[in-house]
């Protein structure tokens, strides 16, 4: 019988943020970020073991206390230089079963809930390709001309806005991950192998902190205040 299993890919520094810790540290609600994903993840009942996958030479991670999430929780230090190498070499190290579900999830979206992962994976588990948390485009969307200026209008009919976990099954993800390409999230590698992953409807709250704002914004849904 298959398994369920979260890799969380976490050896990035987010550069974009401006600080000089790695983003998934920085502190959000009284905790480094990182740790309200994986709180979410390990609650769940179905998932069996929660990867992270950090920077070979991650000093930081084991400087907090994760024993409140027990074995479920475990670290690989195989990270590499770009997303797909990271999730690729956790895949490999974590050494599961091909038919094993395995739901990937940025360490940067913090306000992952129960009720999303509870989707997800009902309405993925039987799916034969698999699929994703996503959001219709809701704004109008504007090309630059590459000068601040506008270029034209894009239509955002059948549009989404890709969002994590991203579930598959954990042999086909290391199959696309391991064609040539440039990939930026595990669905566009799926697609490439003419494969088309289910859209699964979400809630904008399910965010990328990527700017400095962000954390704000991130903190007001994590808190209430």
């Amino acid at each position: 019988m298959s398994e369920f299993h979260a890799l969380v890919p976490a050896a990035g520094s987010g550069a974009r943020m401006g600080h000089e810790l790695p983003k998934q540290y920085l502190p959000l609600a009284g905790q480094p970020m990182i740790a309200h994903a994986l709180g979410t993840l390990c609650g769940c009942a179905e998932i069996s073991t929660v990867f992270v996958v950090l920077a070979p030479g991650d000093t930081l991670f084991h400087g907090y206390d994760w024993s409140r999430f027990g074995d479920k929780l475990q670290t690989l230090f195989c990270g590499g230089s770009a997303r797909a190498d990271t999730v690729l070499n956790g895949l490999q190290a974590s050494e599961l079963e091909p038919d094993d579900w395995v739901l990937v999830h940025d360490a940067a979206r913090p306000c992952l809930t129960r009720a999303h992962l509870d989707k997800l994976i009902a309405e993925v588990r039987d799916d034969a390709v698999g699929g994703i948390l996503a959001v219709p485009v809701a704004d109008t969307l504007k090309r630059d001309a590459g000068n601040a200026r506008i270029l034209c209008t894009e239509s955002r009919e059948q549009l989404w806005q890709a969002q994590t976990p991203q579930m598959f099954r954990a042999g086909l993800l290391a199959q696309a991950l391991q064609q040539p390409g440039s990939y930026t999230d595990e669905a566009s590698a799926v697609e490439a192998l003419g494969l088309q992953p289910r859209l699964v409807l979400s809630e904008p709250t399910n965010f990328k902190v990527t700017y400095p704002q962000d954390l704000l914004l991130a903190e007001l849904l994590l808190t209430g205040k």
